[in-house]
């Protein structure tokens, strides 16, 4: 007899069986079951229509068919996955197809993949469930389905955080921190983030992860995760001036080139000239940097330092630090030497993701929230990334400079030959007793 109740008067009977007596632990219960009655009745209602009548009512036209039972279904939502009852229909003249069925999997997800968007883009959970709501001012997500929801984030930082990174054929290597406060109440602490370019000329986010700070281990726990997912040496490897990066990248990457973020240079070096005299001595400097070669431009660093000891010593002292590693990205192809001197395209990521989590200040606080949304910001603006041209005359620089690296790690690794070992005092002595 149950059987010839339409499902969604039995979905009814249950939730009122609910309310009657309701214990606090059925409430998640009485909004499943309400999602169901809902689903059920607007099934119901397009059999009825593809029929031509009600669920109780008798005839119908030659080949529109019969109702013929109910199957059960199941839709994924924030709330969890809804088991529900189909109507059927047999004996029509083209097969039944439930057009809103079809929809309801796509629209949910589709509900769930906007709400992701919009989390990444800095909205609140409370902001994502006041703008989800229907015409009859009902929310269409809850809040905690919308936590839920974001949660993905997390999940897909945490595959991210662990892929093989051997499928990337790194040349150029990208490494630079932000400071977020990951612990409320405490300092910022660093999150250190790395891209590349890799031979093919693609840019690849590669890796984000707590520093604590920019220290040596810290940082050098950051290249080993790394290399232990694979990445490969780069050919070049750039950072700003922090002393622990720059003593981690000279450790963990042997066969590699550093560059010094030419960017943070410039900084460095205005804030010990005086106003007036910055633009010429910036000139000098940009002429260094950005010379043909790395000859020419060791000659034109002793111009700048002749010219400006006297009057400009500690600016001089800034220019003359680390100053091979300024000038760096000379080594490699001209078209590329623009991209390859700063680590500007992290930058810019970084205030993006800065504007977003200033949004709301509060909220964020906690390693895994920033960390996810960092990801979600850093990881979409990634998929914007233009890649370089590598032609095949850059491709074949880029391949000799690799050789050049490899040869000289060889040789300075390899033991002395017993040939090229000096003499012992006792074979010195026997052949002047032969």
């Amino acid at each position: 007899m149950a059987t010839r109740v339409p499902a969604s008067e039995r979905t009814s009977q249950r939730i009122r069986e609910l309310l009657s007596d309701l214990p606090s632990e059925d409430l998640s219960e009485v909004m499943r079951l309400g999602m169901r009655k809902i689903v059920e009745e607007a099934l119901e209602a397009e059999v009825s229509d593809a029929l031509g009548r009600g669920y109780y009512e008798r005839g119908s036209e030659p080949g529109r068919g019969y109702r013929n039972g109910t199957r059960t279904g199941r839709v994924k939502t924030a709330e969890g996955a809804i088991e529900f009852s189909a109507p059927q229909v047999a004996d029509r003249t083209e097969p039944y197809r439930s057009r809103i069925r079809e929809q309801l999997g796509q629209r949910t997800q589709a509900l769930e993949e906007l709400a992701v968007e919009m989390y990444a883009r800095g909205l609140s959970t409370r902001d994502i469930e006041s703008i989800f709501r229907d015409e009859a001012g009902q929310p269409m997500l809850s809040r905690t389905a919308v936590s839920e929801v974001t949660e993905r984030l997390w999940a897909e930082y945490e595959s991210f955080a662990t892929r093989d990174l051997s499928e990337f054929a790194v040349v150029y290597f990208f490494v630079d921190g932000i400071a977020e406060r990951l612990r409320t109440g405490q300092q910022r602490e660093a999150v250190l983030c790395a891209w590349g370019i890799c031979a093919d000329g693609a840019k690849v986010l590669l890796h984000l992860a707590p520093g604590t700070k920019e220290d040596t281990e810290s940082c050098r726990a950051f290249f080993q995760d790394l290399k232990r997912r694979g990445l490969p040496d780069p050919l070049l490897v750039v950072t700003d001036g922090a002393p622990g990066l720059i003593r981690a990248v000279e450790e963990c990457f042997p066969r590699s080139h550093r560059q010094r973020c030419l960017a943070h240079r410039s900084r460095n070096l205005q804030s010990k000239v005086p106003e007036a005299e910055w633009p010429e001595f910036r000139g000098h400097a940009k002429a260094c940097y950005e010379a043909p070669s790395l000859e020419m431009a060791r000659a034109l660093r002793q111009g700048v330092v002749d010219r400006y000891a006297k009057s400009l010593p500690a600016a001089i002292a800034c220019f003359e630090d680390d100053f091979e590693a300024c000038i760096a990205h000379l080594r490699f192809p001209i078209a590329h030497r623009k991209v390859i001197r700063t680590t500007n395209l992290l930058e810019r990521l970084f205030v993006e993701e800065r504007r977003r989590t200033k949004i709301i200040p509060n909220f964020f606080h906690g390693e895994r929230p920033v960390l996810k949304l960092m990801y979600a910001a850093l990881i979409r603006g990634a998929e914007r990334w233009r890649r370089i041209h590598m032609s095949v005359f850059e491709a074949r620089q880029v391949d000799a400079i690799r050789h050049q690296l490899n040869e000289e790690h060889r040789r300075r690794n390899v033991p002395p030959s017993r040939s090229s070992e000096a003499k012992s005092p006792s074979h010195v002595s026997s052949k002047i007793r032969t």
